[in-house]
């Protein structure tokens, strides 16, 4: 797990003048994907590396003790061992980055991974996810319940309004209470880059999440309409930098589509 992110004091000046160049996003965008991709062993390498990054989810409205203690299972073997062993990585001890579920379910996944003597962290999504927009002690209510029950990871979701109508000190301080009330679980704050209209908004949710405290900051729910795209990544990740080489806080950037995995920001 990685280090803690304290965070810092809002700064509305370096929020407020920020201006992202869409068109030199997208260009960066587009060379990116005409990279490439590795082959043979590299990309069975680059493959195992990210199922060792995935967040293995259940959020659904029909979750029982059952398919959360299945999917615990799953997180733990995520890879046939005939298949790892072709590779030579049957003892390796491959697994998922983490388990992901509702606050309710919380306990069942760390009951069943305590009795599998299995250390991956349970995250729980909260504060009303996916939309937030239920009423502010409810959210943090999630939170905390989330944590008492054994969860290492909150993913909160930020309030769209706020982003949406510049009321970026508002949604520092609601950051900032989610983050005092995960204690030493770490944060992940969710930002639904594809209702925030602007990369921009994008840029400034993403600096106003990692002054607030966050430990990572992720592209979307998964529910909404758009989720991860090439340019929000670059945008997030380009935040990332600039954050880190004003503050030297490390911050980790995560994205939702088919699966969700960590990436930490290369500095060189």
């Amino acid at each position: 797990m990685s280090s803690r992110n304290p965070g810092t004091a809002f700064d509305l000046e370096w929020v407020s003048r920020v201006r992202v160049n869409t068109q030199a996003v997208l260009k960066r965008a587009q060379s990116i994907q005409g990279q490439k991709l590795p082959k043979k062993q590299w990309q069975s390498a680059w493959l195992l590396k990210a199922v060792t990054c995935i967040d293995l989810t259940t959020l659904s409205g029909d979750d029982t003790p059952s398919n959360v203690h299945r999917l615990c299972m799953k997180a733990i073997q995520p890879v046939r061992h005939d298949l790892l062993r072709k590779m030579d990585m049957h003892d390796k001890g491959i697994s998922t980055a983490a388990v992901c579920v509702y606050p309710s379910r919380v306990a069942d996944a760390v009951r069943s991974l305590k009795a599998a003597h299995s250390s991956i962290p349970v995250a729980s999504v909260a504060t009303g996810f996916p939309a937030g927009q239920t009423p502010l002690e409810s959210r943090l209510q999630e939170v905390r319940s989330a944590v008492n029950d054994g969860a290492t990871e909150i993913d909160i979701v930020i309030n769209r309004m706020l982003a949406l109508t510049g009321q970026w000190e508002a949604m520092f301080n609601e950051i900032r209470l989610f983050r005092e009330a995960c204690g030493d679980a770490h944060m992940k704050t969710i930002l639904a880059v594809g209702e925030l209209e602007t990369l921009s908004n994008v840029y400034k949710a993403s600096m106003v999440a990692m002054m607030a405290g966050s430990d990572f900051i992720k592209t979307s729910t998964g529910k909404e309409a758009v989720n991860a795209t090439y340019p929000v990544a670059i945008v997030m990740l380009r935040a990332i930098r600039d954050y880190f080489l004003c503050t030297g806080h490390k911050i980790y950037h995560e994205v939702t589509g088919q699966y969700a995995a960590h990436h930490e920001l290369p500095m060189a």
